[in-house]
């Protein structure tokens, strides 16, 4: 889950927000849910030694066992990666000039240690009002909501009006492996085709004392590049140095980077998100905010609001260095030293346009710079629709009332970029929450709140139904 809005909005929202919902006894239907959950997070889906393929076979089995009929549900894997395979299901509606809506998400994970966890990773643990284990925020809470809401559906025999898509994938946590979501909107475009596709990336945020305070709609992202650096030297011996020096040349760029600031920029997105909720917010973050949404060229605004770090980075894009390595000997001057930058780059900017823009900063034609992922897509933010907006916004008031509800960009990635590529705007939904520590997702003892579970899944199916049924 690549979440901004937990991140964005700070500790510094009015306290009057409403309280997330009490606990209560399981209904038959959340038992069963559960249930699929507990299947899912039990199922190792990390790149080293797990397998996508059988979470996705296992999720079919019950998709089938609700009445979705063969030539609806595939499970599919390339030869080539037998483990990273997927799902893509079909859930027809009646109104065959209406565009098909698409659920999206991934199913691997980020790896886990079983020796530096708390407990086993891969055993789904009810405890002190949480699940743990890997997966259960990220992103396994969705894609079971997802499968379980087409369960719901075909058990209850619902007719939408628009045909339902659902895709769970492979490889998004895994920056240059097998990326379920891309291979099939580059080998499967019509199986997947859509007027919208609602995937991970929106969500709540709580004080950590069990108030929610916030939910938001991702509408667009970053798109994620990494940048490969590097510095040669004919090298030579150490006793006799010299200032020419590929690690000293490395150096230097680097620092360059670090100093470069790309320009502010606003989309759509960012600026409802900046004064809507930079207007939540009684500090001077937020009439920063407020003021830079009014007037981009605000630079005294920009200065409060570059302060804060994710802020900063969702003006603009962002390059950093991330690793080095280089030297072959302790004795030895250096021959060769590399760099990785990553870069997250503003919805519209191009990887060329970036690397000029790095190649200029650093200013030393002999550093080479070279993409590390070639054709990778460009980030397109989705417009702020009414039709999908208005019933995440009025459900959002239904389900949980008095949290505020911002759109809000993600400064992270997932796999909505490569949906956006082919054409299909897609949204990172509202619903589940977490804490402010993020509840250990892509590290320790990941968690999700019991209470955020079932009220999201509640939510959720909600969504879906309306904007399927009109």
């Amino acid at each position: 889950m690549k979440t901004l809005a937990t991140l964005m909005i700070g500790g510094s929202l009015v306290a009057s927000a409403a309280a997330a919902q009490t606990a209560a006894p399981l209904r038959p239907d959340q038992a069963e849910f559960r249930g699929l959950y507990k299947e899912l997070i039990e199922t190792n889906t990390e790149v080293s030694d797990g397998s996508c393929t059988l979470a996705a076979q296992r999720m079919a089995t019950r998709l089938k066992a609700a009445g979705l009929k063969d030539d609806q549900v595939e499970v599919f894997f390339t030869s080539d990666h037998p483990k990273d395979g997927g799902l893509v299901a079909v859930y027809p509606g009646t109104d065959k000039k209406l565009k098909p809506m698409l659920l999206l998400a991934h199913i691997d994970v980020v790896e886990a240690k079983r020796s530096d966890w708390t407990r086993d990773p891969f055993t789904l643990i009810e405890e002190n009002g949480y699940f743990y284990g890997r997966g259960t925020t990220d992103d396994k809470a969705q894609a079971a909501i997802w499968t379980d809401t087409l369960i719901r559906f075909a058990k209850s025999g619902y007719k939408p009006k628009r045909t339902i898509k659902l895709a769970l994938t492979c490889g998004e946590e895994t920056s240059g492996a097998f990326n379920g979501a891309e291979w099939l909107s580059k080998n499967r475009r019509q199986q997947i085709d859509a007027a919208f596709a609602l995937n991970e990336g929106g969500g709540g945020r709580t004080d950590g004392k069990g108030h929610l305070l916030v939910q938001s709609t991702q509408v667009g992202e970053k798109a994620y590049q990494d940048f490969t650096l590097t510095a040669t030297n004919p090298g030579g011996h150490s006793s006799a140095p010299v200032r020419d020096n590929a690690i000293y040349a490395m150096d230097e760029a680097l620092l360059k980077v670090r100093d470069h600031e790309f320009p502010l920029e606003f989309n759509d997105t960012t600026r409802v998100f900046f004064a809507k909720a930079g207007a939540m917010r009684p500090d001077a973050v937020g009439k920063a905010m407020v003021a830079l949404a009014a007037n981009p060229a605000d630079s005294a605004a920009e200065a409060v609001v570059n302060q804060d770090r994710s802020l900063h980075s969702m003006l603009r894009t962002t390059c950093v260095a991330t690793m080095v390595q280089g030297g072959h000997a302790l004795n030895a001057l250096p021959q060769t030293v590399k760099a990785n930058v990553n870069c997250r780059m503003f919805p519209g900017r191009t990887a060329a346009e970036t690397k000029v823009a790095l190649a200029a900063a650093i200013g030393n034609p002999a550093i080479t710079i070279e993409e590390t992922l070639k054709d990778k897509p460009i980030a397109k933010s989705p417009p702020l629709d009414p039709k999908i907006m208005g019933p995440i916004e009025q459900l959002a008031a239904r389900h949980f009332p008095g949290v505020p509800l911002v759109p809000t960009m993600s400064t992270g990635a997932t796999d909505g970029v490569y949906m956006g590529a082919v054409g299909i705007p897609t949204y990172g939904v509202p619903g589940l929450w977490a804490d402010p520590d993020l509840n250990g997702i892509h590290g320790l003892n990941e968690r999700m709140e019991v209470k955020s579970l079932y009220a999201g899944r509640d939510y959720l199916f909600d969504l879906v139904k309306a904007l399927s049924g009109k």
